[in-house]
């Protein structure tokens, strides 16, 4: 069997990562992984006063976690998708050297008005400031294909979908 691939989908908080995310599963039969919850579960999730986020060396152990479960499906031919907000490129870089399969990223824009509209509208709402905070550090900079996510989601996944490997198209 061929290896999979890993799909990062990076953008900021309330761009609708983890809907698309979820679709990308069921659509291309993938495994999910919610940085967020590895991040929450180790402990990592802690915002450094200093630097006003998450730091990048706490997403880096999160890496390391997830790193041999990531590798077993890849290596099993799986499609893996990493949902997270990825502001730190060292993060990706990281993923990238430490993980060598074929890989597609992906960098979900959208306005901040809209980012906290929909933060305001999940039943945990982390809040105008954060969503703010967030969208300031994804937005220094792209990875991968740049996909509007103002539009709506089945033409969001064709723009993804229309991307990624052959291979995967075939639902």
């Amino acid at each position: 069997m061929d290896s999979g691939y890993f799909i990062i989908l990076r953008g900021p908080l309330g761009c609708g990562k983890s809907t698309i995310a979820r679709k990308l599963v069921d659509v291309l039969d993938a495994e999910y992984v919610d940085m967020d919850k590895v991040l929450q579960e180790q402990s990592l999730d802690k915002v450094d006063e200093k630097e006003g986020c998450i730091p990048a060396k706490n997403f880096i152990k999160a890496n390391s976690v997830i790193i041999p479960w990531v590798k077993d499906k890849l290596q099993s031919g799986k499609i893996v998708v990493l949902d997270a907000c990825f502001y730190h490129k060292e993060v990706i870089n990281d993923l990238v050297q430490r993980l060598p399969y074929p890989h597609c990223g992906f960098t979900l824009k959208a306005p901040l008005e809209v980012c906290i509209e929909r933060d305001s509208k999940r039943k945990k709402s982390y809040g105008e400031g954060a969503a703010t905070a967030v969208h300031s550090l994804v937005s220094k900079f792209d990875y991968g294909t740049v996909i509007d996510v103002t539009k709506p989601l089945n033409e969001v996944m064709k723009d993804i979908l229309s991307c990624l490997p052959s291979a995967s198209k075939k639902k």
